[in-house]
């Protein structure tokens, strides 16, 4: 079992120039419960299937399976997933001992910018950068699995 520690934050300025790299991004979902999300993603020509289970109230930390799929499964499987899907262009920012990974939704979510931090603990230091705004960290309204609806 995995654990993920997350923040997550709307983006306010000017950030691509400072990419490491990027990668286009489709995923859609099999599971919605909020006790546990299921999704397919597919990216840089690779596929990986996630679980992740609810967060506590108290926490940031939350459980997460990530698994690597066969391209040609993952295409089958997003057949029979819900309804909507997904599609980001993600760009890899190095900053400091962390990498900033900022999705631009594409779509039916055009014009959202979001950027999240993964931490090793919840009381890591992170000094944000200018081009982040608000944390939106834990609001619902951000949860990718609620950006297909």
């Amino acid at each position: 079992m995995a654990e993920e520690i997350e923040r997550k934050f709307l983006v306010r300025g000017s950030y691509k120039h400072l990419t490491s790299k990027k990668s286009k991004i489709i995923q859609a979902y099999l599971s919605v419960d909020p006790d546990r999300t299921v999704r397919i993603r597919i990216y840089s020509g690779k596929a990986c299937l996630t679980i992740k289970g609810k967060g506590r109230e108290d926490s940031l930390a939350r459980t997460e399976w990530e698994v690597p799929v066969r391209l040609s499964h993952a295409r089958e499987i997003m057949k029979i997933c819900l309804p909507g899907h997904i599609s980001k262009t993600r760009y890899y920012i190095p900053w400091g001992k962390h990498t900033i990974e900022v999705d631009e939704f594409h779509e039916g979510n055009k014009g959202l910018v979001l950027a999240e931090v993964e931490f090793s603990s919840e009381d890591e230091e992170f000094i944000k950068p200018e081009w982040l705004g608000e944390e939106v960290t834990g609001k619902p309204e951000y949860y990718n699995v609620n950006l297909i609806k």
